[in-house]
């Protein structure tokens, strides 16, 4: 599991790629919120392009930086879950926390 962030003015992108569970979510929170605290974005975009597997402990990962996020007053998106992650997010709730949007594609929002 790695991250990669990139921040482009208010916008910070990090960029998840392998298997997101309990192994590897503390590493990839702490990187995460390193970032944050750099760059205090109003908008983090977290791109599950590369994200193979996901267990709760993902879902964990994206409250707690919806949580960091919120008490700044900036937002959280989500990009790009497969199939299969789209629908534990669904059933998880985050919809109601961040926008997810499916596929890369920027104007179709799924909620």
């Amino acid at each position: 599991m790695s991250v990669k962030t990139e921040v482009n003015g208010d916008v910070m992108i990090a960029y998840l790629s392998g298997e997101l569970d309990h192994h590897s979510a503390k590493q990839i929170r702490e990187e995460i919120d390193a970032a944050i605290e750099a760059n205090m974005p109003t908008l983090l975009v977290l791109d599950f392009k590369d994200i193979t597997f996901m267990d709760s402990s993902g879902i964990g990962l994206v409250m707690g930086r919806y949580k960091v996020l919120s008490q700044n007053g900036a937002e959280l998106s989500i990009t790009n879950p497969s199939p299969q992650i789209y629908k534990v997010m669904q059933l998880a709730g985050l919809g109601r926390l961040a926008k997810i949007e499916k596929g890369g594609l920027k104007n179709e929002t799924v909620k």
